[in-house]
């Protein structure tokens, strides 16, 4: 009798993996056919370069490892000059499916540099946004979008714009998985004033974990670089409905601080890719240091 039920036990489970085989496989087909209608490099960057006044110059900054699309805005002799630095972007389709190009559809670190009043103020993609490279490779929006060679060719990047603009000093504004870079390259340099993260990434370890996803093996983290970063003035905006990016995240990186006296953090009513940019609008009219 129990060989029997162990038999059917077995048939059971069979019948049950093939059933879960089946089902990813129609769900991904489904989404395949779904991504024939993500909009192409071409319509993504045209939709990006129709946000900006023709005051707006875009330029391609070209590291050792790769180039960067920038959109920049300087009207003045800069003495700080504000960067604002993209999140992941497009960097998969479904969980199980990578896209073959990050370019965000909705570049939302772009829509809140416009939102600024400075008149000295850059736009930087990620790697692999906007432009087609060799270098393009995969890991570079997965498991390494966060790998010193990236860090490198933003701090590259910014001595580049420190040489022709004359400025002294930088402030950092990075977005989701652009909050790491930011962290990441001030670490690196003496000549930042602040840094600012909306819905950031401040612990890719503990968010890969948090959300049971594969750990970003290729990346460097910014809870390494604590002691570095405790001396420069931090704003943490984080969504109270953000569930990509819940306040666990920024808990877990504020662990690492022995001392938190120049880290500052404000929960708001936004999810991951909504209501940021009247919060922002809010946020720099309300906020005097810095601004």
């Amino acid at each position: 009798m129990s060989f029997l039920l162990s038999i059917l036990i077995s048939f059971k489970l069979i019948r049950r993996e093939i059933a879960i085989k089946l089902t990813l496989a129609i769900i991904t087909l489904l989404f395949l056919g779904c991504s024939r209608n993500i909009p192409s490099l071409k319509e993504r960057t045209n939709t990006t370069k129709n946000l900006v006044d023709n005051k707006t110059i875009q330029k391609n900054i070209n590291t050792k490892n790769f180039t960067l699309f920038s959109l920049q805005k300087i009207q003045n002799s800069c003495q700080n000059i504000k960067i604002y630095i993209e999140g992941d972007g497009l960097a998969w389709i479904i969980r199980t499916l990578i896209s073959k190009d990050p370019t965000p559809l909705n570049p939302l670190a772009l829509k809140l540099m416009l939102l600024d009043n400075s008149s000295c103020k850059i736009y930087l993609a990620r790697p692999c946004q906007y432009v087609e490279s060799k270098q393009c490779n995969k890991k570079y929006w997965t498991s390494h979008r966060f790998a010193k060679e990236v860090i490198d060719s933003y701090d590259v990047a910014l001595d580049s714009i420190k040489k022709e603009y004359k400025n002294s000093t930088f402030s950092l504004v990075g977005y989701s998985g652009g909050a790491a870079v930011a962290l990441l390259v001030a670490s690196k340099r003496e000549d930042i004033n602040y840094i600012t993260t909306i819905a950031g990434n401040l612990d890719p370890s503990f968010w890969t974990q948090y959300h049971h996803i594969n750990s970003l093996t290729g990346s460097l983290n910014p809870v390494n670089y604590a002691k570095k970063l405790e001396k420069i003035p931090q704003y943490h905006l984080i969504g109270q409905n953000d569930n990509i990016m819940p306040k666990k995240v920024f808990d877990s990186y504020m662990s690492y601080f022995k001392d938190k006296k120049n880290i500052h953090y404000k929960l708001y009513d936004a999810t991951h890719g909504k209501n940021w940019e009247e919060v922002y609008k809010n946020f720099l009219q309300r906020t005097k240091v810095g601004y």
